[in-house]
């Protein structure tokens, strides 16, 4: 949607973006596990570029989808994200309340990404440096989305290292969370 449309909530813009930006994660050689966050956002969302130009003729085809999405899921932690967008109820939910709601959570985001794939058309991106916590356990990439004829969209990737590399456990987009956004939707 364009910037200036007043019609679309922000919730639903942020949805929207959200899918769009998640199709521009690619999965990480193992050898690439110390890559540096915004040195891996880079490098991933250029190579997924690449792809939905190979495929502009259908960017939201069968083919890329299954592409993107069985490369995109590893790089997000999703219990991490239905823990903070199910906020204090995530304390009280059993074991297989829990692994449920994360199955769940994960279904929705994969849906909404995979329907956004399809508007994608000639969007690039451009980062700054990253930022890292006091401890290095946490960072945070921002990036802009460019779009012919419209204000850019800032879009932050939060981030946090894990064993296996570092995760996106939230994703906000003109300042607003994607997490906070479900969260008020959960509540």
């Amino acid at each position: 949607p364009m910037r200036n449309d007043t019609t679309h909530s922000p919730a639903r813009r942020v949805g929207a973006l959200w899918g769009m930006l998640m199709a521009l994660m690619l999965a990480l050689p193992a050898t690439a596990a110390t890559e540096e966050p915004d040195a891996l956002v880079k490098r991933v969302s250029e190579e997924v570029l690449q792809i939905l130009k190979e495929n502009q003729d259908n960017p939201g085809g069968a083919k890329v989808q299954a592409l993107v999405k069985e490369k995109v899921l590893g790089h997000f932690d999703f219990a991490r994200m239905a823990a903070l967008a199910a906020g204090l109820s995530w304390r009280k939910a059993t074991p297989e309340q829990k692994t449920e709601l994360t199955e769940q959570f994960r279904t929705l985001l994969v849906r909404t990404y995979a329907s956004a794939l399809g508007k994608f058309k000639g969007q690039t991106l451009e980062f700054d440096p990253q930022r890292k916590s006091e401890d290095q356990r946490k960072a945070i990439v921002r990036s802009r989305l460019l779009q012919p004829g419209v204000e850019a969209i800032t879009v932050d990737y939060k981030m946090v290292a894990a064993s296996s590399g570092w995760k996106v456990y939230d994703v906000s987009v003109d300042g607003v969370s994607l997490v906070t956004t479900y969260r008020d939707a959960f509540a």
